[in-house]
């Protein structure tokens, strides 16, 4: 039943946030925590510094705790599963948030030409964006499935529905004394993203189980001048995105206030795709 005061609030409900000790994933664990649920954080980190009192005095008060495991392990997974079933019960949320990307000081063959990117790179990118999502699905989504259903969220990025545009990176070969490109990893998994989560929500939908798509445009993390300069010029609003600022969609998508939705993609990105 959908809460008639506030269908936002997940009060009762256990949610599962992969990559949780991210940048993002410690934005979503803390509002779906702050919502009600209880929040279990899948991450082969440790918790950030900041947020080691909130796990100290967690589970009665803001209702995060953390599972190490590796979201690449079907093996790992259905551990986490029946350890969050031991301490709680079956997830009605899951949000796969874990992925990679080549940093900017990677070697050559990770940001260089097209034509000579690195298979041994795309092979840990794949793995991590889109066996790290299919198999949490698997594992989570299915459990659900078996049960009484719930939402998956699944998140994309703008390179994932947009070619990246590369002249905006074009600066770092001054700096690096080699041409340097978006790799091509990034985007083709995340654009398999939006598939996944198509498949799975025409799959599960007689089973009570959305599935939904999140896809962010660039969140600011203190990158340089130059980047922030050239890539904020392509945003209608002018400025990258706060941490903060996806927090309401992964909340409007896990929660009652979305029931009628599912296969959607939901993008959040300062007017990027509007031009």
């Amino acid at each position: 039943m959908i809460n008639p005061k506030d269908p936002f609030r997940l009060d009762g409900k256990v949610a599962v946030v992969s990559g949780g000790f991210g940048l993002l994933g410690q934005q979503f664990s803390s509002a779906l925590a702050a919502q009600g649920a209880a929040v279990f954080v899948l991450d082969l980190l440790a918790a950030p510094a900041k947020m080691i009192p909130s796990f100290e005095q967690s589970w009665n008060g803001k209702k995060i705790r953390s599972i190490r495991a590796n979201v690449t392990s079907r093996e790992e997974m259905e551990k986490a599963l029946q350890q969050i079933e031991g301490l709680a019960a079956v997830p009605e949320i899951l949000v796969n948030n874990a992925a990679i990307d080549s940093p900017p000081d990677a070697p050559p063959e990770n940001n260089g030409p097209f034509e000579d990117y690195s298979c041994e790179t795309l092979d840990k990118v794949w793995d991590v964006n889109i066996k790290g999502t299919l198999i949490p699905c698997q594992v989570f989504g299915g459990a659900m499935a078996r049960g009484a259903g719930g939402s998956i969220i699944n998140i994309s990025s703008i390179y994932g529905v947009l070619s990246p545009q590369q002249e905006i990176y074009a600066y770092k070969e001054k700096d690096l004394g080699a041409p340097w490109y978006k790799p091509v990893a990034y985007s083709i998994t995340k654009g398999g993203i939006l598939n996944l989560t198509r498949y799975l929500a025409t799959y599960w939908a007689k089973k009570g189980v959305r599935v939904n798509t999140l896809t962010p445009a660039g969140i600011f993390n203190n990158q340089d001048s130059s980047f922030l300069q050239k890539y904020q010029s392509r945003i209608p609003v002018g400025r990258m995105a706060r941490p903060d600022e996806m927090n309401g969609a992964v909340v409007f998508m896990a929660s009652d206030a979305s029931t009628y939705m599912t296969g959607a993609n939901l993008v959040v990105d300062g007017g990027w795709t509007a031009w």
